[in-house]
């Protein structure tokens, strides 16, 4: 049987194999002129760009390699961080490369910073959604909070992921707190830690849930030391408590995390047993599992796209100074990953003049491609019928990402250069006017994201969340 696609990456070169690993290549060097005429557009419109790391290789080819100070490519939380600094440096238009509520999540931070007059734009006029997101926004998990509120002291913890519109309708029914892939194990501890009898709901993804399940009942047969390093304030005998009462929704899924599952899993401990493992908070349990108990032993990593490119950097970082060669490293998320980490780990490498190797491992079928003979390469990732995975082995790409194109980009650019505002407001992020109690969505909406920006501050949770927590026992007693 065939091994899964991969890409060795030296200092100045990169050897893909396999044919997904061949298109997925074929981006990381883009045409000069076109990084030029991106830059100049950029320049000539200061306009700053803020892309998800999950977004399409060629597009971050082509960001990776210009020079514009005002292009940032990141995770979710880091997206709405950086357009805030490049608003300071004076950037007037924002463009976000990613789903819809990633717009939405950096418009609501930059009106939160005061930068209401910095315009923030869609790649595409066209809904951007998220399967993940989608999930959240049904009668079913309005149930399921609706049901939270019946708990006298309930904090709903809502992943990201979802819509401000989800956010405001979580909020008027629970108090509610966002986190990410890399902060949500710390905000779940945190707030057991600060409210007594708490009940916690976690949504809407079922497979970190489920993961963050599992990863507290192995904490609670930990050393008190090794918990520590979770939470300080917490034990294995607090840990074992609060299982109880830490809750989480059942029915939401990404699509892209959802093809590691089993198969892929046995083929990863039959075929690469001495790889070193990473794997998204969101990947199903049979590859949480197999890379949390490689990350125990410091073969892998669990967390969020951040985390795994950090882990990667790390492990160059010391076979570097040892001078030792790197075991093939399994990546277990997105594919569009592969960008960031070429571009990081050759830095790297160029920086030591090394001459060491690099490979990386895509747990996805080879067969994952699709043919397109109006594409420069004439093919691209992802299976012909655009969900990019494939029954044989993972997922390549996520198809809502990849309606950020590079030509949706230098469309929007000519319109904002053009400045015609009727196709402009096209573009802007969904604004949901709608009254939910004395609020906008939108304003209701925002204030769990700026709950989880003050817990990135302090570690704690911020005194009106705690207010109103308190606030929502009153009433339930009452």
């Amino acid at each position: 049987m065939r091994g899964f696609p991969s890409l060795s990456i030296g200092a100045n070169r990169f050897v893909p194999e396999g044919s997904f690993a061949e298109a997925t290549a074929a981006f990381l060097r883009p045409h000069r002129q076109t990084v030029d005429e991106l830059s100049d557009l950029l320049t000539t419109t200061n306009t700053g760009i803020v892309a998800h790391f999950y977004m399409d290789p060629e597009i971050q080819g082509v960001l990776t390699a210009t020079e514009h100070p005002h292009v940032s490519i990141a995770d979710s939380l880091a997206m709405a961080d950086k357009a805030v600094k490049m608003a300071s440096a004076g950037v007037e238009n924002i463009i976000v490369l990613g789903v819809d509520f990633m717009s939405e999540n950096v418009r609501a931070v930059l009106d939160a910073a005061g930068f209401t007059k910095v315009n923030v734009y869609r790649a595409t006029s066209e809904e951007i959604g998220c399967s993940l997101a989608a999930s959240a926004d049904t009668q079913t998990y309005r149930n399921w909070l609706q049901k939270a509120s019946t708990y006298p002291n309930p904090l709903h913890v809502v992943y990201i992921n979802t819509s401000l519109l989800t956010k405001a309708r979580a909020h008027h029914l629970v108090p509610t707190i966002t986190c990410t892939s890399s902060n949500v194990v710390r905000t779940i501890l945190a707030a057991f830690a600060q409210v007594e009898d708490l009940d916690l709901f976690y949504g809407p993804d079922s497979y970190m849930g489920a993961n963050i399940k599992t990863l507290l009942k192995s904490a609670s047969t930990w050393t008190d030391a090794q918990v520590a390093t979770l939470h300080p304030s917490h034990t294995a005998h607090s840990i074992a408590a609060l299982l109880p009462h830490f809750h989480t929704f059942e029915h939401g899924i990404c699509v892209v995390h959802h093809m590691f599952g089993d198969a892929v899993t046995a083929k990863i401990q039959r075929d690469y047993p001495n790889a070193l493992l990473t794997a998204h908070f969101e990947v199903p349990g049979e590859m949480f599992s197999l890379a949390a108990e490689a990350a125990l032993h410091g073969r892998g990593v669990v967390g969020s796209t951040s985390n795994i490119l950090a882990f990667i950097s790390e492990r160059v970082r010391d076979a570097i100074e040892r001078g030792e060669q790197v075991p093939p490293i399994i990546l277990g998320t997105e594919a569009g990953m592969v960008t960031s980490i070429v571009h990081q780990v050759q830095a790297l490498l160029r920086a030591a003049s090394s001459d060491l190797t690099i490979q990386i491992i895509f747990p996805v079928s080879d067969e994952a491609v699709a043919i397109d003979e109006s594409a420069t390469t004439g093919i691209i990732p992802g299976v012909a019928s655009g969900e990019g995975c494939s029954t044989s082995g993972g997922c390549a790409s996520c198809p809502y990402m990849k309606l950020n194109s590079l030509d949706a980009l230098f469309s929007l650019l000519q319109v904002i250069h053009e400045k015609d505002s009727s196709l402009l407001t096209k573009h802007f992020p969904n604004a949901f006017p709608e009254l939910i109690g004395n609020f906008t969505a939108a304003e209701l909406g925002s204030q769990p994201i700026l709950h989880m920006r003050a817990f990135q501050e302090t570690s704690s949770l911020p005194s009106n969340l705690t207010d109103a927590i308190a606030a929502h026992q009153t009433k339930h007693r009452a």
